[in-house]
């Protein structure tokens, strides 16, 4: 399996469209990291980029994000990947999270781009 998460620096990028690069997670099948890499964020809005393409192409299934808006989670979505909103904090440490079943969908998404929420945390 393999875990997508929107980063600047180590921590999650709270606006998954302008996010600095992507970290991909990969999980071997006793649910613990094999490896992890880097994959720049292309230019433009998320939803309106070819990322979720490209994540597919590398075979990612799951996207652990803070705020994305409805296109983006609909692109996504429509090339198999499944989404969490409302996640923050360090990446490596979120996906040990989710790894450990403790992370769940917020529900929540960004209505415009201008508004981000502040203090989303993952919700375990």
């Amino acid at each position: 399996m393999k875990v997508a998460v929107p980063t600047r620096g180590n921590v999650v990028d709270d606006h998954f469209g302008h996010c600095e690069a992507y970290t991909i997670f990969t999980v071997d099948p006793r649910s613990k990291i094999e490896k992890s890499e880097l994959l720049p964020s292309p230019h433009g809005c998320g939803c309106k980029s070819n990322i979720a393409s490209i994540l597919k192409e590398k075979g990612v299934s799951v996207m652990l994000a803070g705020n994305l808006g409805g296109g983006a989670l609909n692109v996504l979505n429509s090339h198999g990947i499944d989404v969490y909103r409302g996640c923050s904090g360090d990446v490596r440490q979120l996906v040990e999270t989710f790894l450990s079943g403790n992370v769940e969908d917020s529900g929540e998404g960004c209505h415009q781009h201008e508004h981000h929420e502040e203090g989303h945390q993952c919700n375990h």
